[in-house]
């Protein structure tokens, strides 16, 4: 995953003679906040040719960060600075914007912070302030959160959805309209049959799925059972991962979903290994960036999908809030498709994931037969959410929680009494169970590893969408 991109504009005093004076103050301090975000290893820093203390450089050095494809903009104070400058900034710098505030006692940093902070909330500029020393862990990661949300919300703008197939099995929370997404994420969406899947996977070369079915079985446990599960089904379902990522190219597409069920569940085989596969930092011809794909075609799941992966810079999970053990208080995220292998191990070596994982034959359900990807996700924990409409009005449900690892027996005994040839998450929630189902507004979850709570807090901020957390 690349780096997120900031780009940083120090604010001076508007007289000249005072300006002159402080420059090499305001660069010490503005090297500093760079340092330390370079040194996170998450943030490639541009820092503005000069430091603004006159309305022309305010415009030029706005308009290059501009130019320079900045994600988010950072407006740095270290001494008293007249906020006009911070206004015109605003008018050309790429937002939304951090005011950040460094800790110089001698001048009037805060003062500067503060007085562009008004301006800004005067003219309805979204921006949100940070305040400390930049070597500080805790200022850093405050920073770090703004700037991961901000990021998040840009690279959606101009991406492309793949949807392929309709709506499923009369799912209304899994459709959106593709105007709304135009108009307030920037995403196109792009309608495709699955036979085209079918179609591309009939080409894909013997030699291609003979050499990926040998990886599988190699790295990992394949159950063949002789009919819903074979050699040759299995091979058909890398064929259409292949037909996947070549519709992919071919139609430059950034996230997709896969309407799945009755067709090709019926027809053809399960999307299953496509799905884990896409979402997975790997597949059978080497590391790859995780691609986003959401089964069922659920539009809104996979938009949250791709929210937290531009957040996380992480593979996401897809899973069905399945069942709820009561004397356990955990919740079961089960679903036959989307679970990233990834889960397995929490490891980038596909190796230390796969050793976890079986693939098993498909259930009655899908009489075309296909791997399901059984594993169970490692113990860790987790955020939580899903993206929703309300009316009309998109909303954020956030669950922050952890995954909870059993004795292998006792995991494969609650995996019977569900689904056993799927892949499982044992959730412990923050929030009773009877709130949790009064608020969550949906059938499908999605979550990574960590906390990023705070970050899609921000994400919903900047988008002035209304959320909620659940946790007691």
């Amino acid at each position: 995953m690349r780096k997120k991109r900031a780009g940083i504009i120090t604010f001076s005093d508007g007289r000249d003679f005072v300006h002159k004076e402080l420059e090499e103050v305001n660069r010490k301090f503005e090297q500093r906040l760079a340092d330390s975000l370079e040194r996170t290893g998450e943030v490639e820093v541009v820092r503005s040719s000069e430091i603004v203390w006159k309305p022309s450089i305010a415009k030029k050095v706005a308009k290059e960060l501009l130019k320079s494809d900045v994600e988010v903009t950072i407006f740095n104070y270290a001494v008293w600075c007249w906020p006009h400058l911070t206004v015109i900034a605003s008018l050309f710098a790429p937002g939304p914007f951090l005011l950040y505030g460094q800790v110089n006692p001698k001048y009037p940093g805060m003062v500067g912070l503060l007085a562009a902070s008004g301006a800004l909330e005067q003219i309805g500029v979204y921006h949100e302030k940070v305040w400390g020393e930049p070597e500080d862990p805790k200022v850093v990661d405050r920073v770090l959160k703004f700037v991961r949300a901000a990021a998040a919300l840009n690279r959606l703008k101009g991406e492309r959805y793949g949807m392929f197939g309709g709506r499923p099995m009369g799912m209304y929370t899994a459709s959106s309209n593709g105007d709304q997404w135009m108009k307030e994420f920037g995403i196109d969406v792009e309608q495709i049959d699955q036979y085209e899947l079918v179609i591309r996977a009939e080409k894909v070369p013997k030699q291609k799925r003979e050499r990926a079915r040998k990886w599988l079985e190699e790295l990992s446990t394949v159950v063949y059972d002789g009919k819903l599960l074979t050699p040759e089904i299995l091979e058909k379902q890398i064929a259409l991962y292949y037909a996947a990522r070549e519709l992919i190219d071919e139609y430059e597409l950034d996230f997709v979903g896969f309407k799945g069920q009755p067709e090709m569940t019926n027809n053809y085989a399960t999307m299953d290994v496509v799905e884990a596969f896409l979402n997975d930092p790997y597949d059978w011809d080497g590391p790859k960036d995780p691609m986003v794909a959401a089964t069922e075609t659920d539009m809104d799941g996979a938009l949250t999908m791709e929210i937290f992966k531009h957040i996380s810079g992480q593979p996401v999970l897809f899973a069905d809030v399945r069942h709820y053990f009561v004397d356990r208080n955990l919740l079961d995220l089960c679903n036959s498709g989307t679970h990233a292998t990834f889960f397995a191990g929490r490891s980038y070596d596909p190796r230390e994931n796969l050793k976890n994982v079986v693939f098993c034959p498909e259930t009655f359900y899908f009489p075309a037969g296909g791997a399901a990807v059984k594993h169970f996700a490692v113990p860790g924990k987790v955020t939580l959410a899903r993206l929703t409409r309300k009316d009309g009005r998109y909303f954020m449900t956030i669950v922050p929680a952890e995954f909870v690892e059993l004795p292998k027996g006792e995991m494969e005994k609650l995996a019977d009494e569900v689904q056993k040839e799927w892949p499982h998450a044992f959730a412990r929630l923050r929030v009773d169970m009877d709130t949790f189902l009064k608020h969550y507004p949906c059938n499908h979850v999605h979550g990574v590893y960590g906390n990023y709570v705070e970050e899609l807090i921000l994400f919903c901020r900047m988008k002035g969408i209304e959320y909620i957390v659940l946790e007691s």
